[in-house]
Formats: structure tokens, sequence, C-alpha cells
């Protein structure tokens, strides 16, 4: 695993892969498959990532498992059942994916998306059922448990997770190709917001 400095990571994201694979004595050659976040997340990170997978999986005729950050929150979380992931959104909204996930297998945990979406924070605690809330988000556990709902704080997902479920959707056939692969913003870019408000 490599940490990118934040605001270089356009820059570094390329050197940092081609230094990986010869640490581990690999070529490009040797690439499988693709793992990548498709969303949500910031807008530029999502465009840089993405860019990089499709045109590495183009130029290899590889597949790419897109793996949204909120089933990777359900993944970590270790509950079953309906499971709400939750993600800070910026300007008092929450990310929130919500999940049926069933027991245990021996290659991980079977989940079903019910829904992605972007709600206000408040309001949706207000209405929020029993349900277990996965969250990494500091703020959210505090005023969840002030309603008398159940919170699993995790820790922020790294890329070995990521990768653990792209393992799992590239070993069950569920990728997508280059030219397929596209982000999920759920919520509307900065420039969108910033037209709407002027």
């Amino acid at each position: 695993m490599a940490e990118l400095s934040g605001g270089t990571f356009s820059a570094e994201l390329v050197p940092q892969i081609a230094a990986l694979l010869e640490k581990h004595d690999l070529t490009k050659e040797d690439l499988g498959a693709f793992a990548v976040v498709s969303g949500p997340g910031s807008f530029t990170g999502l465009r840089i990532g993405l860019a990089v997978v499709k045109a590495l999986a183009e130029v290899l005729a590889k597949p790419i498992a897109a793996v949204s950050m909120l089933e990777v929150l359900v993944s970590v979380g270790g509950s079953t059942g309906k499971v709400i992931a939750a993600l800070d959104a910026g300007r008092n909204e929450v990310f929130l994916g919500e999940y049926e996930v069933g027991d245990y297998e021996v290659d991980g945990v079977k989940t079903q998306l019910i829904r992605e979406s972007l709600v206000n924070r408040d309001k949706w605690l207000e209405s929020a059922g029993r349900e277990a809330i996965v969250t990494p988000e500091h703020a959210i556990p505090e005023t969840a448990r002030a309603k008398g709902l159940r919170v699993v704080e995790v820790e922020r997902p790294r890329s070995d997770a990521v990768a653990r479920l792209g393992w799992r959707k590239i070993a069950s056939g569920d990728t997508v190709s280059a030219e397929m692969l596209d982000a999920k913003y759920i919520g509307r870019s900065e420039a969108e917001l910033f037209v709407k408000g002027s």
C-alpha cells in the first residue's frame, strides 16, 4: 500500500503504481484485473483515479471491479440485516448507502444494494430507523446514539478493504470494461453548486 499526498495525487499516482510493481518484482502484464472506488468521494479524486484505471485497463485489456466506498464500509462493519453506511458529504449532508447484508460466507459477506443517496444529516437522523449505521465519521455517532440509534464505528477503509471487496467482485464476474466504468458522484460538484447559487 502506498500513501499519496493530498493535492498532489494526480502527479504521484502512476509513479506510485510503478514503484509498487517494482517493489514486488512484478510488471504491468502481471496485473489480472483492477479494483477501483467509483464513489462517492471528491470529484477531483474520483476523476483522476478512474482515468488512470480506465487507461491501464484499456491498454492491458483487463476487467475492472467498480467498488462503492459505502459498500466497503458495510463490508468492514460486521453487521447483518439492513445496514446503513454513512459518509460525511459536507454542508451538513451525508452520503448514505442502504444495504441488505446476508450471513458471512467463506469469501466474505453477501450484500444487496437497496439505494444510495445524498441527504440532509439532521433530517436523516430524525427519521432514521433501527438498522445499524456504519460510519468512520466522528460527528455522526454521538448525535445518532443520543437519538437511540445503533452505530458501528469503523476506521476509514484503506486500499486493502477496497481490494478485498474488489477481488470478490472479480471472482464472481461482477466487472466492467474500461469504456463502461463511470463515477458515482451521488452529489453535485462545486461548480454545479456555484452556478446554481449565482
